[in-house]
């Protein structure tokens, strides 16, 4: 996939679901402007900062985090981590030419467990939806790609690896000092959530571990329980399904999910009730809780805003539909 774009001088944005993680790689041009994915996006943000302690101090690194990284703003493109880069770069913390050696840091880190993915849900997002963003460079891939194959041996014979690019490295995508990019290229395949086999780059190490998430889903309906657990424990998550909606406060303190998709229209307790009363709940102030119903008008949406939900998704949905609400809204961990 990564040869096609660079082939084809793609413009735009790859989504990538895949592992419990999703993954957003910016391109002009085939070549790169940023690359991530949501699993410890921040910690790893604030890991490669550290290398410019002298202009930005733990304290700057710690304001970074309470602005962007819990924030109720999320953008179809651009991640939060990126948003951070480009607060930093506008504050003058960064300068354009160091912020471009920061993101070929940070590639390296993310398209080397990038390599191992052999399956996943993806989405091309056209040139039109990311003209206007910000951008600090245009990476050559190929050497970004090189680098990381060389630490993928080393890591696995447990030699030191490589953190940055070289210079020459950085140097081949033209750097941008903070201007949009205008690329003409368009992306040849269909917008639209997909599935795809992909096979990686080389020969890659397998050795990175996977971050598990628990979701629990509570709907009076086995159907939708049953639809629910086959469309995600195919993506690696763990399921909790609860078909009581009495009984679900006792199950969800039990089995502490990470995310929580809440059926509106119940027996007994309604969904709005239960968010009510898990908001109530210490453990379950900022878990987010999707409240999953067939009522699509402004006042259930009302509703849901006033029980504190994090987001609302309607009945019938797709496995793309489900899977692009719960990786917008499953809390980043950093990987084990």
């Amino acid at each position: 996939m990564l040869a096609q774009l660079i082939r084809r001088q793609v413009s735009g944005c790859l989504k990538l679901t895949a592992q419990a993680a999703e993954w957003r790689l910016l391109f002009d041009r085939g070549q790169l402007n940023f690359a991530t994915n949501s699993a410890g996006a921040f910690d790893r943000l604030d890991r490669q900062l550290q290398a410019y302690s002298d202009t930005i101090p733990r304290s700057v690194r710690d304001e970074v985090r309470l602005l962007f990284e819990a924030s109720d703003e999320v953008d179809h493109v651009v991640s939060r981590d990126y948003r951070a880069i480009c607060w930093l770069v506008d504050q003058t913390y960064l300068s354009p030419e160091q912020s471009a050696d920061l993101i070929g840091a940070i590639a390296i880190e993310v398209i080397e467990p990038f390599l191992n993915i052999r399956e996943g849900s993806y989405e091309l997002i056209p040139l039109n939806q990311t003209e206007g963003i910000p951008t600090y460079c245009r990476l050559d891939m190929r050497p970004i790609v090189e680098v990381c194959q060389r630490n993928s041996k080393q890591r696995a014979a447990g030699q030191p690896v490589t953190s940055r690019l070289s210079t020459a490295a950085t140097a081949t995508g033209a750097r941008m000092n903070g201007q949009s990019s205008n690329g003409t290229a368009t992306i040849g395949t269909a917008s639209g959530a997909s599935r795809v086999g992909m096979s990686g780059v080389g020969s890659m190490d397998r050795g990175l571990k996977r971050t598990m998430y628990t979701v629990a889903c509570i709907d009076d309906s086995p159907t939708v329980l049953n639809a629910i657990q086959k469309f995600l424990e195919d993506q690696s998550l763990s399921v909790v399904a609860i078909n009581d909606p009495v009984k679900a406060l006792m199950q969800i303190v039990r089995s502490k999910p990470d995310l929580i998709l809440l059926d509106i229209t119940m027996p007994n307790l309604d969904g709005y009730e239960l968010c009510a009363l898990l908001r109530r709940h210490p453990r379950y102030k900022r878990t987010p809780i999707v409240m999953v119903t067939g009522n699509t008008g402004l006042i259930d949406r009302a509703r849901a805003k006033l029980v504190r939900a994090s987001g609302y998704l309607t009945k019938p949905f797709t496995q793309s539909d489900l899977l692009k609400m719960v990786f917008k809204h499953l809390p980043t961990k950093a990987q084990q």
